[in-house]
């Protein structure tokens, strides 16, 4: 910090506060005058406040952009286990134990047909949680 004229101030810190202060001078090699001094031009400064809350807005900005990733990632799963149960339900008969390599074959195909469902019912953003909310809303009917 500058070194011209200073105005001499006497104040009190908590203990714990206290330490704080004298371990990050400590750590950093510097006094705890100029610890304290860069602190109070950074809090008093005008523009500080506002670097502040820019740095916490583009945290929140990232955070809510992980969080809408997190969703579609839980949302597919589900749809993909929704899909399978589903298909398995209705079609999977079963295997006998005569041709195993054509019933690895037609397993292959079939989880292929799967992949595509799946990503077909993505894609028009139809939802296992609104097929849901639907069918609890005309049963209470």
């Amino acid at each position: 910090m500058s070194k011209g004229n200073r105005v001499k101030h006497t104040i009190r810190l908590p203990p714990g506060l206290s330490r704080q202060l004298a371990d990050f001078a400590g750590r950093k090699r510097v006094s705890q005058a100029s610890v304290v001094e860069a602190a109070l031009a950074s809090f008093l400064s005008p523009d500080g406040s506002e670097r502040m809350e820019a740095a916490f807005a583009r945290r929140l900005d990232r955070i809510s952009r992980q969080m809408d990733k997190l969703g579609y990632h839980v949302d597919l799963g589900n749809e993909a286990f929704a899909l399978y149960l589903r298909r398995w339900l209705s079609v999977t008969a079963a295997p006998t134990g005569e041709d195993s390599a054509a019933v690895r074959a037609e397993a292959e195909k079939r989880f292929s047909y799967f992949i595509e469902a799946l990503a077909r019912r993505m894609e028009r953003g139809r939802h296992l949680h609104d097929e849901i909310v639907r069918s609890g809303d005309s049963g209470t009917e």
